[in-house]
């Protein structure tokens, strides 16, 4: 019996049992299109974090005060002084305090994060207002009560209206709003969009911590880096004495950081759904072993009038490739579909799809089917004819 025959007879089998055929695809379906949503996701949500680092350019040096116990902290007229001083290699530097703080417009309230900050920062993390305007020099030196905030703080408390020029109370202090924070976001609670931004050093006094944990620098040119990331780490250890109490890193290894992160992240997802795959694998081989018992007769009847063995082995591994093969394709349909609703649709992230991971796990449900597949067969391969014959 050739090749093409044998397709026509697992075709005319699968056809024959529907409802069966289709919950032994089943498992097929779930794990190939799993696969594809997982490794979407991650990739998606991978995608939507490097777009917004390197968003910031690649001259943006980031550090973080990680020591705890130590006596000596870095002040803002420090910072202002090594920016001054070093204005060749470095072009702005913008120190961060946030905290979790409350937020009240007449009856309204509500949380909110909180982030002390300069001037500067609106071109070192490219951070802009759509009305009103950002933060200026005067209003850190001077500690001018001025918020600016986010769309998602403009539609809970100021329900929607204009805010500027308005009132904000942040933890029981008045604030006038001066701007509205570009949306990043769509506006949603606790993102980038539910944010107040207010001088750095108002920020100190208001969260009672003068302790500045965090700055961004932004290097005159990408040329540049290196050397004030050198500058910046004999600067903090003339200041902490210990160069493990602080990190300096620039976009590109925050970049490379990420990468490893996020595809451990991507495998780990992909191998968690892949385990739906190989259940899918052991639900084709108990219904095939159910179809061999269920075809005993017939199997005798051809072995009877001269089919052999080879060919009985041959019909009933195409049967199992045809079935992860139409599951497979219907598991693509099904994580694309997946991946478009929640990632197309809602745009929470964006929609990516990954070619090779698509045809990987094509290829694997076809390699479950000719495994899980081969038992089943080679059990209906050495049935006796005389004794299936006899089968009822």
């Amino acid at each position: 019996m050739g090749f093409i025959q044998a397709y026509k007879m697992a075709i005319k089998s699968i056809l024959g049992n529907k409802g069966r055929s289709f919950l032994t695809m089943l498992g097929v379906i779930i794990g190939v299109g799993a696969v594809i949503a997982a490794v979407s996701f991650a990739q998606g949500s991978t995608k939507n974090i490097t777009d917004s680092v390197q968003g910031m350019g690649t001259n943006l040096i980031q550090i973080m005060i990680t020591g705890r116990n130590s006596n000596r902290n870095v002040t803002y007229s420090q910072l202002q002084k090594l920016a001054e001083e070093n204005s060749d290699i470095i072009s702005a530097i913008s120190p961060t305090i946030s905290s979790s703080v409350k937020v009240k417009v007449g009856n309204k309230t509500g949380d909110t994060t909180l982030l002390g900050t300069n001037a500067e920062y609106e071109s070192v993390k490219n951070m802009h207002v759509q009305r009103g305007r950002f933060l200026m020099s005067f209003d850190v030196d001077y500690m001018q009560k001025v918020a600016l905030v986010g769309t998602a703080l403009v539609s809970e408390v100021f329900e929607g209206s204009d805010p500027l020029g308005k009132t904000i109370k942040i933890n029981g202090q008045e604030f006038t709003v001066v701007g509205v924070l570009e949306e990043t976001d769509n506006g949603q609670d606790q993102s980038a969009d539910d944010t107040v931004v207010i001088p750095v050093t108002v920020a100190q006094r208001l969260t009672k911590n003068a302790v500045i944990r965090s700055f961004a620098v932004q290097a005159a040119t990408p040329e540049t880096v290196d050397a004030a990331m050198e500058k910046l780490n004999t600067f903090l250890t003339a200041i902490y004495k210990d160069t493990k109490t602080f990190r300096v890193f620039n976009q590109a290894q925050m970049l490379q950081t990420l990468s490893t992160v996020t595809g451990t992240m991507t495998f780990v997802l992909a191998g968690i759904a892949a385990i739906s795959l190989i259940v899918g694998g052991i639900g084709i081989m108990n219904i095939m072993l159910v179809s061999v018992t269920e075809r005993t007769r017939e199997i005798g009847i051809r072995k009877a009038i001269g089919a052999k063995r080879k060919s009985i082995l041959v019909q009933f591994l195409i049967e199992a490739l045809v079935v992860t093969g139409i599951g497979g394709i219907m598991g693509i349909l099904f994580g694309v579909a997946v991946v478009k609703i929640v990632a197309g649709g809602l745009k929470i992230i964006p929609e990516v799809y990954s070619i090779p991971w698509i045809v990987m796990s094509f290829v694997i449900s076809l390699a479950i089917g000719v495994v899980f597949g081969m038992f089943p067969a080679y059990k209906a391969a050495k049935l006796n004819p005389i004794e299936a014959l006899r089968f009822e």
